[in-house]
C-alpha cells in the first residue's frame, strides 16, 4: 500500500467519523465518555487476561466493573434528588424575603428574595429535567455499556487501525500524548472519584452529629464539589457558616468553618492524593481548573472530561516541542 493510498483512506477515516458524530450528535457525550474510559481500563483488562482469563470475559469482567462504579458513584446523587429536592425547594420558599443583620451595633438589611426566586425556579427545573431525563439517561448508560465492551474487545484492532495512519517517524509523539491523556483520565475520573467518596464518607457523620436534618444530602453536595478543582466542598462549607450566622449561631459557624474546613475539605485531600499522585499527569490545579470550567461552561458537563484533557495534551505538545527544539529524546516509557 502506497503512501498516498493510507493518507486518502486515513482521510476518507476522518470525514466519515464526523459526519456520524454529526447525526449522533445527542449521544456523542455518552460515546466520549466511554471512549475514554475504555482507554483508561485497558491496563486492567490486560492484566486480568495476563492471570487466565480469555480474551472476552476479562473485557466483560471489565465492563461490568465500569458500570457497577457508575452505578454506585451516581446513587447517592440520584437518591437527593428524588427524595429530597422537594424538601430543599420547600425549605429554599420559606426562607425571609429581608434578614437583617447587626455587627458591633451597626445593623443593616439584606435583601434575598431575587436569589430565593431563582434558586426555588432552579430547583423546579431540575426536577422536571430529572423526571424527564430518567429514561434518556437509561438509554445512555446502555450505549454507554456496549461501547465499552466493544472497545475492550476491539483494542488491538482499533490501536493497529489508529497507529497505522501516523507516519513512523512520528508515532512517538503518538504514543506520548497517549500517556498524557491516560494519566489525566485517570486524575480526572480514579483520583477525583476516590477523593469524592473518601470526602461522602467524612462528611456523612460530620453532618449528622451536627444536627443537620439533610445531612446525607450535605454529604452528598460535599462530595460532588471535590470534582470542582481547587474550590471543592469549600464553597458549601461557607455557605452553611453564612447561614448560621445569619441565624446568630456563631459557635455552630465556627465548627463548620474550623472543623468542616479540616475534616471535609482538607483532610480526603492528604489522605487519598498523595496514594495515587504519582499515576496522575503531574497538571498543576490552576490549569486543570481553567480546563474544567472553560470544558464545563463552553461544552456542558462533558466539558469537565475534555477541558482539562485537552490543557493536558496542549501542556505535552509544548513539552515535546521543547524537547525537540533542544534534541532531547522523546522517552519511550
Amino acid at each position: 500500500m502506497t503512501l498516498q493510498r493510507r493518507y486518502v483512506l486515513g482521510g476518507l477515516f476522518a470525514v466519515l467519523t464526523l459526519g456520524a458524530a454529526a447525526f449522533l450528535a445527542n449521544i456523542l457525550g455518552t460515546v466520549f465518555f466511554a471512549l475514554t474510559v475504555a482507554y483508561l481500563l485497558v491496563p486492567l483488562r490486560e492484566e486480568l487476561t495476563r492471570r487466565g482469563l480469555s480474551h472476552w470475559r476479562a473485557s466483560l469482567a471489565v465492563t461490568t466493573a465500569a458500570l457497577l462504579a457508575v452505578v454506585v458513584l451516581s446513587l447517592p446523587l440520584v437518591v437527593v434528588v428524588a427524595l429530597r429536592l422537594d424538601a430543599v425547594i420547600t425549605f429554599l420558599a420559606a426562607l425571609p424575603t429581608t434578614v437583617t443583620v447587626e455587627y458591633y451595633g451597626f445593623a443593616t438589611t439584606v435583601t434575598l428574595a431575587e436569589v430565593r426566586a431563582i434558586a426555588v425556579s432552579f430547583g423546579r427545573q431540575l426536577a422536571r429535567s430529572f423526571a424527564v431525563a430518567v429514561p434518556v439517561l437509561a438509554l445512555k448508560l446502555t450505549v454507554f455499556v456496549m461501547v465499552v465492551f466493544a472497545l475492550l474487545t476491539r483494542t488491538t484492532e482499533t490501536h493497529r487501525a489508529i497507529i497505522a495512519v501516523v507516519p513512523r517517524a512520528y508515532r512517538d509523539v503518538v504514543h506520548a500524548l497517549g500517556r498524557r491523556s491516560r494519566a489525566t483520565l485517570f486524575a480526572i475520573y480514579v483520583l477525583q472519584a476516590a477523593t469524592a467518596v473518601g470526602t461522602f464518607l467524612i462528611a456523612l457523620p460530620f453532618f449528622f452529629l451536627l444536627g443537620y436534618p439533610y445531612y446525607l444530602t450535605l454529604a452528598v453536595l460535599a462530595a460532588v464539589l471535590q470534582f470542582i478543582p481547587v474550590v471543592g466542598p469549600s464553597v458549601l462549607l461557607a455557605v452553611l457558616v453564612v447561614v448560621h450566622l445569619l441565624a446568630e449561631d456563631p459557635a455552630r459557624a465556627a465548627i463548620v468553618a474550623v472543623v468542616g474546613s479540616i475534616l471535609v475539605a482538607w483532610l480526603p485531600d492528604v489522605l487519598i492524593r498523595p496514594r495515587l499522585a504519582r499515576e496522575t499527569a503531574g497538571l498543576p490545579g490552576s490549569l486543570y481548573f481553567v480546563g474544567f470550567v472553560g470544558g464545563l461552561l463552553t461544552i456542558g458537563p462533558i466539558g469537565v472530561i475534555v477541558g482539562p484533557l485537552a490543557v493536558a495534551l496542549v501542556v505535552e505538545a509544548g513539552s515535546l516541542l521543547s524537547a525537540e527544539l533542544n534534541d532531547v529524546p522523546i522517552s519511550e516509557e
